[in-house]
């Protein structure tokens, strides 16, 4: 039985090959690289399609996860993926700690300040060094900082951001 594919998770995708017995550079876009590794199966999306593969092995290697899924067994054939987006079903993710959020439930949510002008919706999060960032798309494109002293409240009940953050910022 195949699982629904409508509620997959985007966690990475194919950078590069790596050598030539199609293994291949994983560009995780998760906390920990190594995240990606502890599921067995990856859904791969080549064009419009996902595509299920079982993961033969995958490690960290020099700070990057390097991964062969079966199959997949040549350099030219790990070529072929490369910028292939790599998800898993977001059943199979862990419940996030209190006051954690996965990314992908944030986009879409509404953000409002504590005066409840309207921002518009998280369309983006972006990994901005000192903290993470949210792309919001309303009259215009707002760039707020995803930190406690900023963020005032998530409701993902509500699908609701509440910030202390001003329009003009």
């Amino acid at each position: 039985m195949q699982k629904s594919l409508d509620n997959l998770v985007i966690m990475g995708r194919v950078a590069i090959p790596y050598g030539v017995k199609g293994w291949m550079k994983i560009q995780t876009f998760t906390e920990n690289a190594d995240t990606l590794a502890d599921y067995a199966e990856w859904y791969v999306k080549r064009g419009n399609d996902w595509q299920l593969y079982q993961v033969a092995n995958a490690k960290l290697h020099t700070n990057s996860l390097v991964a062969e899924l079966v199959g997949v067994s040549d350099r030219d054939q790990a070529l072929a993926l490369k910028g292939c987006e790599i998800a898993v079903p977001a059943d199979s993710l862990p419940e996030p700690a209190e006051n954690e959020y996965y990314w992908t439930d944030l986009i879409g949510l509404s953000v409002v300040n504590l005066r409840g002008e309207a921002f518009g919706e998280v369309v983006q999060l972006l990994e901005a060094g000192a903290h993470d960032v949210m792309v919001v798309q309303g009259v215009r494109e707002y760039l707020i900082p995803f930190v406690g002293k900023v963020v005032q409240q998530v409701d993902l009940a509500t699908k609701l951001i509440t910030v202390d953050w001003e329009l003009d910022y």
